[in-house]
């Protein structure tokens, strides 16, 4: 009996610090994400022109802003650029934050700290004849009560999935939420390996009401496997023929962007 308590301590224990198993993952979140307070996210896109806006870009993220934003409280910050872009790659950031005020505190933190400032200043200081970004959108998200805390994957090679699911209005939005929080949506994911890294509302930004989500996966060829495990799986198949949540009547628009992390993304 004690060689099982230590068995199932040590696998806790692995669990937490984040060299889990699928099937710990499952249990992980189900366990002690479920319990907690809802974070917040902000995802940025950086639209570019050319390879040295990105330089500049990925730069000032290396070497200013996740120091700062980890030294005030938002860790875990991730970094992306496109796996197959169209021409100019963009960029994408994420921002955890605990809380709404300190996602609206933030700003002015950083604009107040001296080595931020210095270490950004060729982002934070570029001339509008040669600017830093061509633009940069900017949307907060809420965690999902099912998933309320950001999951950091193993630090190895692998390509990220950034989905959003479009809704003709607020309640066919809620209720896709509600598919995955509340109908199993979101368990089947875990379970055939489509791993989550965020699921999020969007509560501020473009293309409102969406939910966005992202998932890891080591190649392409463990994505395509496993969507197609999540395709085929018995549940899914249930549940996605529910008179309320059949897609018809509750999803318009589904976009799908790869990524894959820069040297300096903590995810």
């Amino acid at each position: 009996m004690k060689r099982r308590n230590f068995v199932k301590t040590s696998l806790l224990a692995g669990t937490l610090a984040g060299t889990m198993s699928q099937t710990s993952l499952g249990n992980n979140l189900a366990d002690t994400q479920q319990k907690s307070t809802p974070e917040f996210y902000e995802l940025r896109v950086y639209s570019l022109k050319n390879s040295t806006q990105q330089q500049l870009v990925e730069n000032y993220f290396a070497q200013a802003a996740i120091p700062a934003l980890n030294k005030f409280g938002s860790k875990n910050i991730g970094v992306f650029k496109e796996l197959q872009p169209e021409g100019q790659s963009k960029i994408y950031i994420l921002i955890p934050y605990s809380s709404v005020e300190n996602f609206i505190k933030m700003p002015a933190k950083l604009a107040a700290d001296a080595t931020h400032n210095k270490a950004g200043a060729a982002y934070l200081n570029a001339p509008a004849t040669e600017p830093a970004y061509e633009r940069m959108e900017s949307s907060l998200m809420e965690a999902f009560a099912g998933m309320p805390r950001l999951f950091v994957p193993e630090k190895k090679s692998r390509i990220f999935e950034l989905r959003r699911y479009e809704s003709h209005s607020e309640v066919a939005g809620k209720k896709k939420i509600d598919m995955f929080n509340n109908v199993g949506e979101l368990a089947i994911f875990k379970r055939v390996g489509l791993t989550p890294v965020f699921f999020g509302e969007t509560i501020i930004g473009e293309m409102r009401p969406n939910l966005t989500y992202m998932l890891t996966f080591d190649d392409m060829a463990e994505h395509d496997a496993n969507w197609k495990a999540f395709g085929g799986d018995p549940e899914w198949q249930r549940i996605r023929t529910l008179p309320d949540y059949l897609d018809a009547k509750i999803v318009s628009r589904i976009t799908r962007t790869f990524l894959t992390p820069t040297a300096s993304s903590q995810i």
